[in-house]
C-alpha cells in the first residue's frame, strides 16, 4: 500500500495519479455522499438536536418566569449560532465528498483524498486480507479494507476515510457510497479474478459471521452488516 501527493490539475484521469499500467482496467469510479458524510463523521444531526434542545432549555425558562417576549428573543439569539455552527459542518462534509474519489481496478483501489493536502494512496489486491460491508437502510454505506502484514498506513493521514476506532491497525475505508451493494459486488468479482487462489475471508462490521469470496465473485462473499442510521 503506497500513498503519495497529488495535483488535481494533472491527473491524467481524475481520482488517478498517473494512467493505469497496460493491461489494468478502471472498473468503477466514485465519490462518497456528501450527506452521508455530514452524517456519520460530522454528526450534523446530533449537533442539530443539540442546539434545538438548547433552544427548548431556553425558551422554557423565559415562559417559565412568566416573560414570553424575553423567550422569543432567546430563541432568535440562537438562530445565527445554530445556522453558523451547522453550516460549517455541512461545508465540512461537502468539501470531504468533493475531493474525494474512490477507484476500483482490475488490480487494485485506489483513494484520492484530502481537502488541504491532497494524496492518492493504492492500495493493491494483493494486500488486502479482508473487507466488510455496512449498509444503511437507505441503500449507502461503507467498505471497510483490512491491509495484511507491513502494509498499514497512519490513522491520521486517512481520517475519515478510515474505519473508526481502529487506531493500531487502520483500516482504509470506502465511506458513504450510494448504491453500496453494487460497488461491493464489483469489487469482490475484481478480487476473485484477480486473485483465483487467494481465499479471502470478509467478516461483516457488526461482528457478524465472517464469510468468504466464491469463485464468481459474486455479493454474496461479502458479509453484510445491517444499520438503522437513514
Amino acid at each position: 500500500m503506497s500513498s503519495g501527493h497529488d495535483d488535481y490539475a494533472v491527473e491524467p484521469i481524475r481520482g488517478l495519479p498517473e494512467l493505469p499500467p497496460a493491461g489494468e482496467k478502471i472498473l468503477w469510479q466514485g465519490a462518497p455522499s456528501a450527506w452521508e458524510i455530514a452524517k456519520r463523521v460530522f454528526h450534523i444531526r446530533a449537533a442539530a438536536l443539540y442546539f434545538l434542545l438548547l433552544a427548548v432549555w431556553r425558551v422554557a425558562a423565559y415562559v417559565r418566569d412568566g416573560n414570553s417576549q424575553g423567550a422569543l428573543v432567546a430563541a432568535i439569539s440562537l438562530l445565527p449560532i445554530m445556522l453558523a455552527g451547522l453550516g460549517l459542518l455541512a461545508l465540512l462534509a461537502w468539501l470531504c465528498a468533493r475531493t474525494s474519489v474512490y477507484t476500483i481496478t482490475s488490480k487494485r483501489v485506489v483513494m484520492r483524498i484530502g481537502i488541504a493536502l491532497p494524496m492518492a494512496i493504492n492500495i493493491p489486491f494483493n494486500v488486502i486480507g479482508a473487507a466488510s460491508l455496512r449498509v444503511s437502510p437507505n441503500g449507502a454505506g461503507d467498505i471497510s479494507l483490512m491491509p495484511t502484514g507491513a502494509a498499514r498506513m497512519a490513522y491520521s493521514n486517512l481520517w475519515p476515510h478510515v474505519r473508526p476506532w481502529r487506531l493500531r491497525n487502520p483500516e482504509p475505508l470506502l465511506r458513504g457510497l450510494p448504491h453500496v451493494k453494487d460497488v461491493a459486488a464489483i469489487l469482490a468479482r475484481a478480487m476473485a479474478e484477480a486473485l483465483p487462489d487467494a481465499r479471502l475471508v470478509m467478516p461483516a462490521l457488526g461482528g457478524q459471521r465472517a464469510a468468504q469470496i466464491p469463485a464468481d465473485g459474486a455479493l454474496a462473499g461479502l458479509s453484510v452488516a445491517g444499520s438503522h442510521a437513514a
